[in-house]
């Protein structure tokens, strides 16, 4: 008899690796069934997170067909949420809660709460999932001794993006490398080196850091006003209108002067001026962003500022400018987070209370 009904094993998994395997594995001898909690699912790609959450439970599929199909091993996304522990954690308790009232009512025994039911968390008693723990106190704990070998998913993907891919069988079974494979010869992969090559560049002109950016999210009428990129990194992906501070600028000066910049902002009259812009910003809700991870160019914080536009039928002209392939309004709810540019969506998330 298994020491738990369920076992919870949260990873990105870009790409699928012999650790991850091995951690399955061991946990799936310890719980009745597993669920996988595949991370940063709906993320728009890029050389960290080069793989689509269905790219990556098509990697669990060739490696765990059994497990899969006889229901021992149960797939699920969860998104990131990096300026909020609460919001991640409340993501991961839904998707399990469901995952296994769903999974029992199938069966035929209808629970109407998880009182009863065990539940542990499986990871290496040493990396990130000893943080986790602390977050799910009333959850089990199956840990492994040692970490499996001396890689990670970080070195597999380094190896990937080159002019001449490696992929590494010794620590990727079969069908990972095989699938690895046949996506360096895709158009996307191409795309990803690309950008992947101009990070490793781009320290070496800038620097590492730490930079300031800011960031204008400007609401009028239900409707967000995005630019979309017009070169690396994140070209034709959305992104808030923004960029670096100047030498001798106040922030919020910046944030002013990049949306007018980007967007060419304007109503009947005309351009608006800056002193115009200031009035509309919602200083309570003025917010720096500063996710270790949030770039992979280096170390950048940014200022976002809230500009709450008066609501009308007709919402102000914008044209795309400076840097921005484009700029138009979007409807809030008509938005998905995999359309955006780094961590432009959490900002969002955040500023606009979605």
């Amino acid at each position: 008899m298994s020491r738990y009904d369920y076992g919870v094993f949260v990873g990105r998994f870009q790409p699928l690796h012999a650790g991850h395997e091995t951690v399955v594995r061991a946990a799936l001898e310890k719980v009745d069934k597993l669920i996988v909690l595949i991370g940063s699912a709906r993320q728009a790609r890029d050389p960290r997170n080069p793989f689509t959450h269905a790219e990556r439970e098509d990697m669990f599929a060739k490696v765990f067909k059994h497990e899969i199909a006889t229901g021992r091993l149960i797939l699920a996304p969860v998104a990131d949420h990096p300026y909020s522990d609460a919001a991640w954690c409340a993501e991961v308790q839904r998707t399990v809660n469901e995952i296994v009232l769903d999974d029992y009512n199938r069966s035929g025994v209808v629970l109407h709460g998880l009182k009863d039911i065990s539940i542990a968390l499986a990871g290496y008693g040493k990396d990130r999932t000893s943080y986790y723990l602390k977050l799910f106190p009333e959850w089990g704990n199956i840990q492994l001794d040692s970490q499996y070998g001396t890689f990670s998913s970080t070195d597999v993907r380094k190896q990937l993006f080159q002019r001449i891919p490696q992929i590494s069988h010794s620590v990727l079974s079969d069908e990972v490398a095989e699938w690895l494979e046949a996506f360096s010869l895709s158009p996307i992969f191409r795309g990803l080196l690309e950008e992947a090559e101009y990070l490793e560049a781009y320290p070496k002109e800038w620097g590492r850091g730490p930079f300031v950016t800011v960031d204008a999210v400007v609401i009028q009428s239900g409707n967000i006003l995005l630019v979309e990129r017009g070169q690396a990194p994140g070209e034709g992906l959305l992104a808030l209108p923004g960029g670096f501070l100047d030498p001798r600028e106040s922030i919020r000066d910046a944030a002013i002067r990049e949306l007018k910049e980007e967007t060419a902002i304007s109503d009947h009259k005309g351009a608006i001026p800056p002193a115009m812009l200031a009035s509309f910003i919602d200083g309570s809700k003025t917010r720096v962003f500063d996710h270790p991870d949030r770039s992979l160019r280096g170390r950048i914080i940014t200022h976002a500022f809230l500009f709450r536009l008066p609501e009308r039928r007709e919402l102000f002209s914008v044209t795309g400018g400076d840097d921005a392939r484009s700029a138009s309004w979007h409807r809030l709810g008509d938005l998905r987070p995999e359309q955006f540019f780094e961590d432009h969506w959490s900002i969002i998330d955040v500023m606009a209370d979605l």
